[in-house]
């Protein structure tokens, strides 16, 4: 207990997994947190100042189960190991404590173990550190600058940028983080650590001065083995400070163990595609509405064989690119494999059975790995070869794309060396763990051989020596034997036991014990097989722990080429499952070019169409969007849609509104990505932020309502779109009184146009907008074409030029199922609504509507109103009347409704 709390004390903060023999064990407070949160016993055991102390534990062999569990739950743990056998303690005293200390902390953005990581997700540790600058105060919303770094210590992908506290909420959704760091000022932010818990990490305060930027950038160029960063770009002092509190924290919770840290990627304003945190959810890029990936963008193009290559597909797909030339240079990767489709399942079948090469090298760098590591990188080798193969035989017969032929430079030829050692070293299906032995494979080492074969045929080794012994002594009946106290014996009985006791075989045969019926001797030889029995298992799992730490020692020789060969290996699977989506989905190449132009045919929602097809639903109906055309190029839309900057969608609830608007942003962010899109052609010119604000959900936590949401995201939009931004907007103002809403939405629409010049989707039920469409020049109306029939109306899904007359709202709610008297009550206030609007300055419309007392049930169907006009209607016949009888029938009935106004 003096040891623990020792231990203990030097970490307050984190649960302590204290480790006796095959449990760790976890005391007093420690205990009972951990027994609430992982359901198991609490019990206890001895006393501490006369209590007694709260004990619980888990065994070793479940560790990471357990381990996972409390991660999952927000907790740090400090994993407290032996440091010494049992037996050399027992040297300094019979009551010797065991020598133990704190191994690592876990940490939820420091996690390397394949149990307690997602294979297809990153794990990202992030630090922020706001730049000094002369205004202070709140960061969120200004223009105040933050450096970010950001490493996934399982892979040692690293990524460092900076942006403004206006666009940090969309980057820490971006790059979904384990774990944050930021000082203790920054994390006082309400709304900073908000959103550090919307986007799935644990916020963790860090002292001030570790960030320091001269620290940094010397911890950094260890790292990276260089004495000069000019190599990776310039970086900004804000920049290193943030990624020495990084590093040095790394440091802190792996106890001075290095990570490996895979060169820098800049990620800042300019090179990516800015997509804010309330678009990224609207739109459901990674995650849908219920935080599943099932539903998501990502879910649905995800087509990758490798964990790697999944990664590297949610990194561009959070992280769109915004240059033209680096886009269409992946463009013509993915097409070079869409083309060659022998080629590119050759490949994908190659690296279906790679293992994570990435995650296995940190592990072993971090000493966390085992054998199964060794073999996986092996493994990983061979399919890095097997791919270069392929690809070499291609590069001979045509030319590649530069994206291509790079991957190709990258993984030809390397880790040939390593192949072979870890091929000849390892059997093929070893063990977990290394501490159990068994996973050399027979012949690499010939002192293991002998050992092994001590330690596994010791019952034949002895046969053959009592064999030779009972030829050199001529006694048949000699036989060894074996038994605990004396261990390996020779026995005769009585009678033959002479001749071993008389030179010349008294030399070799030594006399041990004599029994009633038998004697017992001893050889030199027997005891020192019987030695060397005796210890062979233990020599064996020795010389396997130097063979395993000689493996891992080559393979930290070659953890840059390693790393390298996993980068471009993910990048290969990546690109290949893009060649497959696009090949397997009827997926077209965009045309990316630096114009205004943003004009698609025959475009898809990717999500809605997978769902209806794995729902063998009917086709999903496509549609075109033309916002705007690149220079010189001439023309009025399609054939059945104009060519405008901004457009007034109008239709029904259940139309296909949301659907249409957000599968155009989808397809912008699938094109920037580099990926072809769902379309029959699409021709995009850059953009440099997708705003997208479709839906509606308060948020109680911060005292919103759900129009003041609908408000601040609205605003956002206004004031941070440009004239290369693509926005869409659904039903802005619906969530306040008609005349206000109406005022907000005309009077937002106007600014898009005159100020911002952004192109517009603008979906609404107000159809006093589309009258902007005659005022403002770059304003069209496009509505969703429905059909009626038999009071019932029939969505085509399909967009048409000009303007919805009615919102068919009543139909929409008979469809949901509302009861028939509040439909049939709604018709008749809907018609006395609209009677007043026609005549306004009148009575209201209500007055002489008493509550539900013109309701009728469906069954019961009656005609008010004008008996006259009634009986004229019930006297035509319509199949019987010529044109001109029925024009002549339709003047009549009118006459008849002036004469005698309904009652």
């Amino acid at each position: 207990m003096a040891q623990f709390l020792e231990i203990k004390a030097a970490n307050p903060d984190s649960i302590l997994w204290y480790r006796m023999g095959d449990f760790y064990e976890l005391f007093f407070d420690d205990a009972v947190v951990a027994s609430q949160a992982l359901g198991i016993v609490l019990t206890k055991r001895g006393k501490h100042l006369g209590q007694d102390i709260p004990m619980c534990g888990v065994p070793i062999h479940r560790a990471d189960e357990y381990l996972q569990r409390l991660i999952r739950r927000g907790f740090r743990v400090a994993v407290c190991e032996q440091l010494e056998d049992p037996a050399e303690a027992k040297k300094r005293g019979s009551k010797s404590v065991v020598r133990r200390d704190v191994v690592r902390l876990v940490t939820p953005g420091t996690l390397t173990e394949e149990t307690l990581l997602d294979a297809r997700s990153r794990n990202y540790l992030t630090a922020l550190f706001r730049a000094p600058g002369p205004a202070e105060g709140p960061l969120l919303g200004t223009e105040a600058t933050v450096a970010i770094a950001s490493l996934d210590i399982s892979t040692g992908e690293f990524e460092v940028g900076e942006t403004n506290g206006r666009d940090l909420p969309g980057e820490l959704v971006r790059l979904a983080p384990g774990e944050v760091l930021a000082g203790d000022a920054l994390l006082a932010e309400a709304d900073l650590k908000a959103w550090i818990g919307r986007a799935g990490a644990a916020a963790t305060p860090v002292p001030a001065a570790s960030f320091d930027s001269l620290s940094g950038e010397r911890e950094l160029k260890a790292r990276l083995g260089v004495a000069d960063l000019g190599a990776f770009g310039g970086f900004s002092r804000p920049e290193l400070a943030a990624i020495g509190a990084l590093l040095r924290y790394v440091d802190l919770t792996q106890i001075g163990k290095k990570p490996v840290v895979r060169a820098p990627r800049r990620m800042g304003a300019g090179a990516t595609l800015i997509i804010d945190a309330a678009s990224r959810s609207s739109l459901e890029l990674v995650r849908s509405t219920s935080g599943e990936k099932a539903g998501s963008l990502l879910d649905a193009i995800d087509c990758t064989v490798t964990g790697a290559g999944a990664r590297e597909l949610a990194a561009r797909l959070a992280a769109p690119l915004s240059d033209a030339r680096a886009i269409e240079a992946r463009l013509d990767a993915v097409a070079f494999f869409v083309e060659d489709e022998r080629l590119r399942e050759m490949l994908r079948a190659a690296l279906k059975g790679a293992p994570d090469l990435a995650r296995a090298v940190s592990r072993l760098a971090f000493g966390r790995g085992g054998p199964r590591d060794l073999v996986g990188i092996a493994q990983g080798l061979e399919a890095a070869h097997a791919a270069a193969t392929l690809l070499g035989a291609k590069a001979r017969a045509v030319g590649f794309p530069d994206d291509i032929a790079r991957l190709l430079q990258r993984i030809d030829g390397k880790g040939a060396d390593l192949l072979a050692l870890l091929s000849a070293a390892l059997v093929d299906e070893p063990p977990h763990l290394k501490r159990d032995g068994g996973f050399v494979r027979a012949g690499f080492r010939a002192s293991l051989d002998e050992a092994q074969k001590l330690r596994d045929d010791s019952r034949r080794v002895m046969a053959e020596l009592e064999a030779r012994y009972i030829e050199l002594s001529g006694v048949k009946t000699l036989k060894i034997r074996h038994n605990n106290i004396l261990g390996y014996f020779i026995e005769v009985t009585q009678a033959n036991a002479k001749p071993l006791t008389e030179l010349p075989l008294s030399d070799t045969f030594r006399h041990r014990q004599t029994m009633a019926n038998a004697v017992r001797f001893t050889t030199l030889e027997l005891s020192d097989i019987e030695g060397r029995i005796a210890s062979a298992a233990d020599r064996a799992l020795a010389i396997e722990q130097e063979i395993f730490s000689e493996l891992a020692s080559a393979v930290a020789s070659e953890e840059r080429t390693l790393t390298d060969i996993a980068a471009a290996l993910a990048e290969l699977d990546h690109t290949t499952a893009l060649a497959h989506l696009a090949h397997n989905e009827r997926y077209v190449r965009p045309r990316i070019d630096d114009g205004p132009a943003f004009e698609i045919q025959g475009g898809r929602h990717p999500v809605v169409e997978q769902a209806l097809k794995n729902a063998r639903g009917g086709p999903f109906v496509a549609n075109d969007c033309c916002l705007g055309r690149s220079e010189g190029e001439a023309g009025q839309g399609t054939d059945d849609v104009p060519d405008a900057r901004i457009w007034l969608v109008t239709g029904p609830n259940m139309a296909g509104k949301s659907t249409f608007l957000r599968q155009n942003a989808l397809i912008a962010i699938l094109a920037q990505m580099g990926s072809f899109v769902p379309a029959a052609e699409a021709h995009i010119g850059i953009v440099d932020r997708v705003f997208s604000r479709v839906g509606a959900a308060d948020d109680l936590a911060r005292g919103r309502s759900t129009f003041m949401v609908e408000m601040v995201e609205t605003a956002a939009i206004l004031n941070q779109a440009t004239a290369r931004s693509l926005i869409i907007l659904d039903e802005i103002g619906r969530g306040t009184a008609t005349f206000d809403g109406l005022s907000i939405a005309w009077a937002a629409v106007e600014f898009l146009h005159e100020q911002t010049r952004a192109r517009v989707l603008f979906a609404t039920h107000y159809h006093e907008l589309t009258a902007l469409a005659g005022r403002l020049a770059a304003v069209a109306n496009v509505t969703m074409d429905v059909k009626e029939w038999q009071d019932d109306i029939v969505f085509l899904h399909r967009v048409k030029a000009g303007a919805a007359d009615r919102s068919y709202g009543i139909q929409v709610a008979k469809l949901a199922g509302l009861p028939a008297p509040v439909i049939a009550r709604a018709r008749e206030v809907l018609a006395l609504l609209e009677k007043s609007d026609r005549r306004r300055g009148q009575s209201g419309p209500l007055d002489d509507l008493p509550l539900f007392a013109a309701a009728r049930p469906a069954s019961e169907p009656q005609r008010a109103g004008n008996a006259a006009l009634n009986a004229a209607l019930d006297a035509l016949n319509p199949d019987e009347l010529s044109p001109k009888a029925a024009l002549d029938a339709l003047y009549r009935l009118k006459q008849i409704r002036a004469d005698e106004p309904q009652k």
